[in-house]
């Protein structure tokens, strides 16, 4: 069987409410959107590499660092309540009506600036050997276990799992009694194309787990994140994928 085609989608739209203009936010050297480019582009795996946004600046930052930006997001597509299938199917129509189709798609945020090179390929590999899976997508151990959490409407709360009222209460059960419980982080999806056009949705209905290592699902959406993440490369606890064009001039 041959190789399928895979288009990277990176989505940078401006306008964050919790860190101001985090897609292009320097970390290190460079705005942290050029690392998610160089993983995609140094993994060896893409047809192309598309950026896509909402903002002329951010535009011209992602074909500095190698991206193409075939068009522009439109704004209606760019808010904070925008759900992914939505600008997804606008890119990959968009690619459609002009000749360009690609088997499979592959969401890498700006936001998981550790997610290397290597952390691509070891996804589609894992990906590409199972051909019955609609789509993979990053997940980690939880750190809090959803057993443990509640629901509160005004005076009252009750758990936010139920169950049979006859099983011991996983609230009141030790922690390490629990079933493991896996929390998708912003590292990386993997998706066939298919699944947006035939049911409008970007997971479709058979998902296969990939498990991130270390930092590779790490994620900067607050300031908080943004302190950790420095500190984690000034320890040389975390490496940035390497970029191999100059840091953008207007930084």
């Amino acid at each position: 069987m041959s190789t399928p085609s895979v288009v990277a989608l990176i989505p940078a739209r401006a306008g964050s409410k919790r860190v101001p203009g985090k897609n292009v936010k320097r970390l290190g050297v460079h705005p942290v959107m050029a690392y998610a480019i160089a993983a995609a582009r140094d993994s060896g795996l893409f047809a192309e590499v598309i950026v896509s946004t909402d903002d002329e600046n951010y535009a011209a930052i992602a074909k500095h660092y190698g991206a193409t930006v075939p068009f522009l997001r439109p704004r209606h597509l760019a808010g904070d309540a925008s759900p992914d299938i939505e600008w997804v199917e606008h890119v990959l129509s968009e690619l459609r009506r002009c000749g360009r189709e690609f088997d499979c798609f592959s969401l890498l945020r700006p936001t998981s600036p550790f997610r290397q090179p290597a952390t691509i390929q070891r996804a589609w590999a894992a990906f590409t050997a199972d051909p019955c899976v609609d789509s993979l997508r990053a997940v980690e151990r939880c750190a809090q276990h959803p057993g443990k959490m509640w629901l509160v409407t005004g005076e009252r709360m009750k758990p936010l799992l139920q169950q049979d009222p006859a099983d011991q209460p996983w609230h009141s059960s030790q922690t390490q009694t629990l079933p493991e419980v896996y929390v998708q982080n912003a590292s990386l999806e993997i998706a066939r194309s298919r699944v947006v056009f035939d049911g409008h949705t970007i997971a479709g209905n058979v998902v296969m787990p990939f498990f991130t290592e270390g930092l590779e699902g790490f994620d900067v959406n607050t300031r908080e994140d943004w302190l950790l993440a420095e500190k984690f490369i000034e320890l040389g606890e975390a490496t940035l994928p390497a970029v191999h064009q100059k840091p953008w001039a207007s930084i």
